[in-house]
């Protein structure tokens, strides 16, 4: 089978990696932004009410998380929605994509543990299902998850009995290649459609991404697997295909290019485009902090200023990661 429908089943077939929740962060694969500071939920919330303050976004639209793991973001988001203006969460509707049902089971957990029954989350299993005249969408780390083929001297990958062979690359793909100077790297199959689907239901919309990757084509290959915060390039000789499936991440950077050529295709206009350290101190996380500062002890500033310092230190994350924010 061709790599991609591999690396789908890997991760979101029956059994696949992403089937039920798993653990992010010191006990699980691999970190997030998410999970080392909630300030970068509140950041981005930030952001999204000084367009709700500017009249660029809609007080009784969505506020939706696609792919939201646990829940933390979109409850960090509305935990500080409330702080700037609690009559929102009021006029506000909350939506979280995710077709897992044994992840959808522990976000409506988390809720519940966060908020009670005064915060309502609606569940839809993809974004085509989403229908709505405003929507501020937010993603973290979703386009890396989706599946992608390897080229490589025009040919492309396929697995049999877990060991990759190549074959012929088809001439659309040859073509898309070299419209794109790419010789040797990974080509994601799904961003188009998933552009589309965010254009049909939404009339207007706000979509902000974070994910690691570039503007530019490296001619290599990063896809790889995480197992236990240890990385093992897909073609390491340490790495067996079998023992990995389903059991570990597998992941590759993602090519913005083509993520802002298909969202623009679908009609979005691409409105910022710039590393994760530049967006979040634009959405104030500083001034977070400061505002943080006063009302807690030292310690638990010093702690969260670490914190902070992980997601735009330009030798960890904050450069690495970039965000991306298309308008329609």
């Amino acid at each position: 089978m061709r790599f991609s429908a591999y690396m789908n089943e890997w991760l979101y077939g029956e059994g696949g990696y992403y089937k039920k929740f798993k653990a992010i962060g010191k006990s699980g694969d691999f970190y997030t932004a998410v999970s080392t500071s909630r300030f970068f939920g509140a950041s981005i919330a930030n952001y999204f009410y000084t367009l709700l303050k500017e009249g660029k976004a809609d007080r009784n639209g969505w506020l939706i998380e696609v792919g939201a793991h646990q829940g933390y973001l979109i409850c960090d988001m509305i935990q500080w929605l409330y702080t700037c203006d609690p009559t929102l969460v009021k006029t506000l509707h909350f939506g979280i994509v995710e077709r897992q049902p044994e992840v959808q089971k522990a976000q409506l957990a988390y809720v519940k543990e966060r908020f009670g029954d005064d915060i309502q989350i609606t569940h839809f299993n993809d974004i085509s299902e989403v229908k709505a005249g405003y929507a501020f969408v937010v993603a973290n780390e979703i386009f890396d998850a989706f599946p992608c083929e390897l080229l490589k001297d025009e040919k492309i990958a396929v697995v049999q009995q877990d060991e990759i062979l190549w074959e012929d690359a088809p001439e659309e793909m040859l073509a898309w290649a070299k419209k794109h100077h790419l010789t040797q790297g990974e080509i994601a199959v799904g961003y188009e459609a998933f552009a589309q689907a965010m254009a049909d239901g939404i009339a207007h919309c706000d979509f902000v991404s974070f994910d690691y990757g570039e503007k530019y084509v490296r001619n290599d290959f990063s896809i790889r697997v995480y197992r236990s915060h240890e990385t093992f390039p897909l073609f390491d000789e340490a790495l067996t295909l079998s023992e990995s499936y389903k059991k570990d991440d597998i992941t590759y950077d993602v090519n913005f290019g083509h993520v802002s050529e298909a969202f623009v295709k679908a009609g979005f206009e691409e409105l910022v485009y710039e590393t994760q350290a530049r967006a979040l101190v634009r959405f104030g996380i500083i001034d977070i902090l400061e505002r943080f500062a006063k009302q807690t002890t030292q310690a638990r500033y010093m702690s969260e200023a670490d914190k902070i310092k992980t997601l735009i230190a330009p030798t960890m994350m904050g450069d690495r990661f970039k965000m991306i924010h298309f308008g329609k």
